[in-house]
């Protein structure tokens, strides 16, 4: 049977998908090509008619990742579909970011302390795709600061981006509960005051 280009692009997209939450839970090296076909509900065997290679999947893979996590970001927490200020949607995007949920939500959260400490072990294109989804991330933030008229908002917008992973990446980390909790907390507070969110504008 032949298909379509529409119905070869949403068996691409359903096997990124799949791929990504075996990423965020496994690693890049420990995902198994045939387990990520077998979760999107085709045989192995189709494999290289969407990818080149593992590789070529792992790299598509982080690219969608990073695509998801923008999206969590432009669509803020409105549920209403009311458009969010500029000041709203970051003090969302922080609230959610460094949050229990998003702590907890391993196999489906931002890519960057998931991908972190594998990434000099990664192939270029992989690293390349990581660059570029840091640098896309960092922009929104940065441009959310602009208009609220922060001094040096892409310098600020990549510290507020390095802070959270830090503290979202401790938070997992440590073992106790309560110490997990503090980490988040604390950051949220710290990092909101710091970027002037706490005060009307």
């Amino acid at each position: 049977m032949r298909y379509d280009s529409d119905h070869k692009q949403k068996t691409r997209e359903r096997v990124l998908k799949e791929a990504a939450k075996a990423i965020r839970a496994e690693g890049p090296h420990r995902i198994a090509v045939a387990g990520v076909m077998a979760k999107a509900g085709l045989t192995h065997g189709g494999f290289y008619a969407h990818f080149e290679s593992k590789d070529d999947l792992v790299a598509a893979a982080i690219d969608t990742m990073f695509g998801e996590a923008r999206t969590r970001f432009t669509r803020g927490a409105a549920v209403s579909g009311a458009v969010e200020s500029p000041k709203d949607k970051l003090i969302s995007y922080i609230d959610f970011y460094l949050s229990a949920g998003h702590r907890d939500a391993r196999t489906t959260g931002c890519p960057l302390p998931a991908l972190a400490a594998d990434l000099p072990r990664l192939a270029p294109a992989s690293r390349e795709q990581y660059g570029q989804g840091v640098a896309a991330l960092t922009a929104l933030i940065a441009d959310a600061l602009q208009a609220l008229g922060r001094a040096e908002p892409q310098a600020l917008a990549g510290s507020a981006l390095a802070e959270m992973v830090g503290a979202l990446s401790l938070a997992r980390a440590v073992a106790d509960p309560d110490q997990s909790d503090l980490i988040l907390d604390a950051s949220r507070t710290a990092l909101k005051r710091r970027l002037g969110l706490e005060t009307p504008q």
